[in-house]
């Protein structure tokens, strides 16, 4: 197969969080939208706060830059932003199952 015959536009994929304490908190499970694929330069941001992680603090600024790009509606508009935001056991969750997500 040639790699050209991979390459596809992003297409917006639902996300479930549907743990067991989200759930019991909200009484059904939340969804969000991310692209099935991302920009190279998203990835390299997200492997430098990873990388980051592992030798010094994350700036938890830099995360939410990243996240607020990969979080959206069904519409593809960002759902976080400088008024808008998730509790943040909400978030929290979001950004794992964001980078679940794009590991796969």
């Amino acid at each position: 197969m040639k790699l050209s015959e991979l390459s596809q536009k992003p297409k917006l994929i639902e996300v479930f969080l549907e743990d067991e304490a989200t759930v019991e908190e909200f009484g059904e499970p939340l969804s969000f939208w991310t692209w099935d694929r991302q920009p190279m330069d998203t990835f390299i941001k997200l492997a430098n706060l990873s990388s980051e992680s592992e030798t010094q603090t994350i700036k938890i600024g830099d995360m939410i830059d990243v996240v607020r790009t990969l979080v959206l509606d069904e519409k593809g508009k960002e759902i976080i932003s400088t008024n808008n935001t998730l509790p943040v056991n909400v978030l929290t969750k979001v950004m794992t199952k964001v980078t679940e997500t794009l590991g796969k």
